[in-house]
């Protein structure tokens, strides 16, 4: 064998091993891939956020092995976890649940971050209706009742919610202008606050997550008058939408989704995207949902982009409309 063949021999022989060699390196790195992840929560601790982040944390290092922290970081609204994340490597271990604020408050003060081209849309993970209640002992048994009262002492009904700069606090505004009505805003900073309120007599109604209000509605404390939702809540079935009680077009629920950091390789992004989304279909997680009140979506890629896309110009539209203001 002369020396060029052997050389030749050789040469092929170290090829092969070194191919064999850099699929092994690529099966332990795709093993390997997005082993730990941290979900960033812009709100405190024992919401309904916090709530959402652990069920679902818990099922992905069950089916998936993987380090799932969920990590909060609350303060101005949802501003301080939103910029933190904004700010983190785009690596895929850093995501960030958000929600209707996540759109609202870029559009009520100066933010440094923006939600449409800092940020890499993952999943659209659930919605909660929302319930305009009052105390069971209050006079009011229709909305229009309220709304009435409101007409007839001005400024002097108020409504409570969590805000400002909320889902609920844009809701407020697009409702007293569509019922024309003349109606004080009470923000509080979480939801509890909001329930002890109206439980105390302290408001005249509040606007609240169907998770915050089921139970004292079931135990015949508090008394829902409609939905702002699109439709009946099956729960409560005999409770009207606010559109049906006569004001056309409203339609509010407050939204969770994932998103990370502009820039996040989109092989991390669809991985993220499978793993969450495959845990909303886990039965457990199903009927943990279901007792929280929230209603599984579960939609992605451009179809979650679209989403917060049209919510960003819908909540821009009524802050122009209703002169909504943080103050």
């Amino acid at each position: 064998m002369n020396d060029r063949r052997l050389a030749g021999i050789r040469f092929a022989r170290a090829a092969a091993l070194l191919a064999l060699c850099l699929t092994v390196a690529t099966g332990i790195a795709s093993s390997q891939f997005l082993r730990t992840v941290k979900i960033v929560v812009p709100f405190a601790a024992g919401g309904a956020t916090d709530a959402l982040a652990r069920v679902l944390a818990e099922d992905v290092r069950r089916a998936q092995g993987a380090t799932v922290i969920v990590e909060d970081r609350p303060g101005a609204g949802s501003v301080i976890g939103t910029d933190f994340v904004a700010r983190a490597a785009p690596d895929g271990e850093t995501i960030l649940l958000v929600s209707n604020s996540f759109l609202i408050n870029a559009q009520l003060r100066k933010q440094s971050y923006d939600p449409l081209t800092s940020f890499a849309p993952i999943c659209y993970l659930v919605k909660s209706p929302q319930l305009i209640v009052v105390n069971s002992t209050s006079p009011y048994h229709k909305l229009a009742d309220l709304v009435d009262r409101a007409r007839a002492e001005p400024g002097r009904i108020t409504m409570a919610s969590i805000g400002p700069g909320s889902t609920q606090h844009v809701a407020f505004a697009l409702f007293r202008q569509k019922a024309g009505v003349d109606m004080t805003y009470v923000p509080y900073a979480a939801a509890a606050p909001v329930l002890n309120a109206l439980l105390g007599d302290h408001v005249s109604s509040a606007l609240a997550d169907y998770a915050t209000v089921g139970e004292q509605l079931r135990a015949g404390k508090l008394r829902a008058l409609a939905t702002a939702s699109r439709d009946r809540i099956i729960a409560l079935p005999d409770v009207p939408t606010v559109t049906e009680s006569g004001y056309q077009d409203f339609e509010v629920d407050v939204w969770y989704g994932l998103v990370a950091p502009a820039k996040t390789p989109p092989e991390s992004i669809s991985r993220l995207a499978d793993w969450f989304t495959g845990a909303l279909h886990a039965p457990e997680v199903k009927s943990k949902l279901a007792a929280m009140g929230l209603d599984l979506v579960g939609t992605r890629g451009t179809e979650f982009s679209s989403h917060i896309r049209s919510k960003y110009e819908e909540y821009g539209r009524i802050i122009r409309d209703t002169n909504l203001k943080l103050e």
